[in-house]
């Protein structure tokens, strides 16, 4: 940018994106200034580098604010409970899964099985419905309770008001 630039010769554009030619480094640097604009240098790999006349601090904040501006996407959080789950760890979970949906995160709600419990695949069911319907004010089953392996989930997605 203006004075930092070390190429002698460039190729100068205006303000309006209209590429004026070849120039020395200063003739280019006086027509921006004259222009009250600043001389920034927009393809250094180019022979001769490209230089834009421009408002170099509008352009930083456009930029600052577009890059700001990107909308939070929704995440998949995964909550895992067993079905020996004691009452309160459930309650706890509940409550973080309250959070994930007020922020606006799809809930994946696990029970895992390990050894014989997987001979009770319908107590994970069990616990997988009373978890959502203690949820059903804020949230919705997007995807039933299913069975995969030794693992039952479900996702849950906030409720639009």
């Amino acid at each position: 940018m203006n004075e930092r630039i070390t190429a002698p010769v460039v190729t100068y554009v205006d303000a309006e994106g209209k590429v004026v030619g070849t120039k020395p480094l200063q003739e280019a640097l006086a027509a921006a200034r004259a222009a009250g604009l600043d001389l920034v240098e927009v393809a250094p790999q180019a022979n001769p580098p490209v230089c834009r006349a421009m408002d170099y601090g509008k352009y930083k904040y456009q930029h600052q604010r577009h890059k700001g501006a990107k909308h939070r996407t929704s995440k998949l959080k995964e909550l895992r409970l067993r079905p020996s789950t004691d009452k309160h760890d459930i309650e706890v979970r509940l409550k973080r899964a309250r959070q994930f949906l007020e922020r606006g995160d799809r809930v994946l709600v696990n029970v895992m099985f390990r050894g014989r419990e997987v001979a009770h695949v319908d107590l994970g069911g069990k616990i997988l419905l009373d978890f959502a319907q203690q949820l059903q004010d804020i949230a919705r089953i997007e995807k039933e309770p299913t069975l995969e392996s030794r693992r039952m989930g479900m996702v849950l997605v906030h409720v639009k008001s």
